[in-house]
């Protein structure tokens, strides 16, 4: 999985020196500071709890980026923040752009299958070809997850939702992409690891924390991201390589 490359291939270790799981978000501070979408098992009251609760701060980061792997949501919240807590982000390779832009520069006229739920659909339904939406709880004009290996396969462009690797749908996601499509993995939780680019992907479009009290403070106040101060919208691409160039780069 991509996520055991991500967890076995951190940098130097760190302890953790702050958590905060808000209601949309959760940050993990501890080299750096890193966040990821808050998400959580629809069950009853108190019967998903999260494991060590109260003691997690006595955690490394690499410990805590172990919890990546759970089945619980919560926690595996918990460890993709803690993964992005870690990771050496090089500003000088990025640009300084929302995502919608590099979707809109490279869906004119084409098919887009953009997996999750985002505030700037309406903008990117009038600017590319054909945008199907693909969303776990479909909104009216979405297509659900199971809709997904009928549409990736016939995009030009596909955008994912980072929240795949939080709920370990991305790898499944990425393999029903074709050879020559262009692939961005974008949200907030995006490792902005060079790594990714080994499996297929073209884009990264995340956020990188450069005010850790600012985000703490927005975040632990029930922030939708919109209203989270104190991060950088980065994007990288990796020489516009398409989904099966990258990944035969990285085969030989």
């Amino acid at each position: 999985m991509i996520l055991d490359e991500l967890i076995n291939n951190l940098g130097s270790d760190a302890p953790v020196r702050s958590i905060l799981v808000g209601v949309h978000w959760t940050v993990v501070c501890s080299r750096y500071a890193g966040m990821a979408a808050t998400l959580m098992n629809c069950q009853v009251h108190g019967e998903s709890q999260v494991r060590e609760a109260g003691q997690l701060l006595g955690k490394t980061a690499r410990q805590l980026a172990e919890y990546a792997r759970s089945d619980n949501p919560t926690e595996a919240s918990l460890g993709v923040a803690a993964i992005n807590s870690l990771l050496e982000v090089d500003e000088s390779r990025a640009v300084e752009m929302n995502a919608v832009e590099g979707l809109i520069e490279n869906g004119r006229g084409k098919n887009v299958a953009l997996v999750g739920h985002f505030p700037f659909i309406p903008r990117l339904r009038a600017a590319v070809g054909q945008l199907w939406v693909i969303e776990q709880r479909p909104a009216e004009g979405d297509h659900p997850a199971e809709a997904a290996p009928d549409l990736i396969p016939q995009a030009d462009v596909v955008a994912i939702t980072s929240s795949a690797l939080i709920n370990h749908t991305l790898d499944g996601l990425l393999a029903l992409c074709r050879p020559n499509a262009l692939v961005m993995m974008l949200g907030p939780s995006t490792p902005l690891s060079p790594r990714l680019f080994d499996h297929g992907i073209s884009m990264l479009s995340g956020s990188k924390i450069v005010d850790e009290e600012a985000v703490l403070r927005t975040v632990g106040q029930g922030a939708t991201f919109q209203q989270v101060k104190g991060v950088r919208l980065l994007t990288f691409k990796h020489h516009a390589l398409t989904h099966e160039e990258s990944k035969n780069k990285y085969a030989r």
